[in-house]
């Protein structure tokens, strides 16, 4: 070899290791944009601040941390939003229409708004109507006169503004309060009761002509739940469905009805109450494989806490450790005793947010307030079930009140996209709570809630890289990780 050549060839095996150094200090640092709803600010979902990324191999113990893996992926989430009950519909064309048009974009727009993309109604009448309603008449077994006319006056056309105002898809559920009354052993809507065994396919047939209805109306029903509140006997429409009685139903009359109707593919979400019991209730229907291979997935409420309970989140775990092929969807969830006087009280949405990051957590997919919207009394709802919602339409001024409730599911709602997978995080004090997802186009979300007294400032670590973030007193953020 030429000495020319050989001179050439060191001298370049000794620089190739400091270009690589040079061209990989070059690429922008990764960035973490910051967005806040805090009490006692002009925070709501407000662009606060915008960080960089450090090298930082081994935090101190003294540091406070919220640590993410981005690695490790678990459940991929189907959406985040809220019900469009009759008393939503009810109030919503009840309001002028620039603040019908507001509460759209306030929902439902991906980039005004929050960008909802989950909703729920209800099969025939609820609490949450102006009255009782069937869709068909007394014992009309053949179904002949089902129609849904009472519909098509403000539910329908609300659904069908909300699907619009959301691009064109919005995945919606449905759920049955009760049968009519004249299936039922009290021959009342109300008041629980059961179905009767004889009319057990009848009412499954009266399932697949809502979702027809629906579908004729441009509402595609993407899944059901058997009955809201199974063990619940309630002054409002309601129905008994034992274990046993829910098994059998989905087993021998709504999954092969459904299949039979060309509806294989439209859910089937069990039990539809409290976490309490949603272990007991989803171990006796998946463990028969015959009712099993009908359900997609376990929904359940947040009303546990009517004993004087808290939260039950880990029963949500326990679950998804033991059936981790079944999906988990929080179906309900509000605040009740509706009271103008506490709309700007600040535990409404933290009560949210915290529900939230531990559901997630505990492996769930989706998340669905209740009512998207209620007048000035929490209404309407035939039987003074008053709650609140995270809009209320004054119905007086013709003007919409947000509580904070809107802005904490908007942290989530307006960030995490369907089809984002759930990953680790994990906070080293108890002040934090924290969630944080991967969306489909790979930027990473941390949802951080501070419900303390106290400023916390601590570091976002992902695999030896930090960022120093402060997280105000009761506030929530979402941290938006960029390249």
């Amino acid at each position: 070899m030429k000495p020319i050549y050989f001179k050439l060839l060191v001298f370049f095996a000794v620089l190739l290791p400091v270009f690589k150094a040079n061209a990989q200090s070059a690429k922008p640092a990764k960035t973490v944009e910051v967005y806040t709803t805090a009490k006692g600010t002009d925070y709501k979902i407000t662009k606060t601040e915008t960080l960089k990324f450090e090298d930082k191999p081994q935090p101190l113990e003294t540091e406070i941390s919220v640590f993410v893996d981005p690695a490790k992926k678990f459940q991929t989430m189907i959406g985040i939003g809220g019900a469009l009950t009759d008393a939503s519909a009810e109030t919503f064309y009840k309001l002028p229409k620039a603040a019908q048009q507001e509460f759209m974009r306030a929902y439902y727009d991906p980039e005004k708004g929050i960008g909802y993309t989950l909703g729920r109604t209800n099969i025939q009448s609820c609490d949450f109507s102006s009255d009782s309603y069937s869709y068909v008449a007394d014992k009309d077994i053949s179904l002949k006169s089902f129609n849904i006319n009472h519909d098509l006056k403000y539910r329908v056309p609300f659904i069908k503004e909300a699907i619009k105002t959301a691009g064109g898809k919005l995945t919606m559920f449905a759920s049955p309060w009760s049968p009519p009354a004249w299936m039922k052993t009290n021959n009342d809507v109300l008041h629980g009761g059961k179905l009767k065994p004889e009319y057990a396919q009848v009412w499954a047939n009266m399932f697949v002509k809502f979702i027809g209805a629906y579908q004729k109306q441009g509402i595609p029903i993407w899944g059901v739940t058997v009955q809201n509140e199974p063990m619940a006997t309630q002054k409002w429409e309601s129905c008994i469905f034992t274990a046993d009685d829910e098994r059998l139903f989905v087993k021998n009359h709504l999954g092969p009805t459904f299949h039979k109707s060309g509806l294989a593919n439209t859910k089937i979400i069990a039990w539809d109450h409290n976490r309490d019991m949603v272990y007991q209730r989803a171990s006796k229907m998946l463990e028969d494989p015959e009712a099993a291979k009908y359900i997609w997935g376990i929904g359940y409420h947040w009303y546990e806490t009517w004993t004087g309970s808290a939260m039950r989140f880990e029963n949500v775990k326990r679950v998804n450790d033991a059936f981790p092929n079944t999906h988990l969807l929080f179906t309900e969830g509000c605040v009740e005793k509706f009271d103008m006087k506490r709309v700007d009280d600040w535990s409404l949405g933290e009560k949210y947010g915290y529900s939230m990051i531990n559901d997630f957590n505990a492996g769930t997919c989706g998340w669905t307030d209740w009512n998207v919207l209620l007048d000035e009394k929490g209404g309407a709802n035939h039987v003074g079930n008053y709650c609140f919602a995270p809009i209320i339409g004054d119905t007086q001024t013709g003007k919409l009140i947000y509580t904070n409730i809107y802005y904490y599911m908007g942290q989530f709602s307006k960030f995490v996209k369907p089809g984002a997978h759930r990953i680790a995080v994990a906070a080293s004090r108890d002040k934090l709570s924290s969630t944080a997802f991967i969306n489909a186009d790979g930027k990473l979300v941390v949802v951080v809630m501070n419900s303390s007294d106290d400023k916390v400032n601590y570091l976002l670590w992902i695999k030896g890289k930090a960022a120093s973030v402060a997280a105000l007193p009761h506030s929530i953020a979402t941290l938006i990780v960029k390249s």
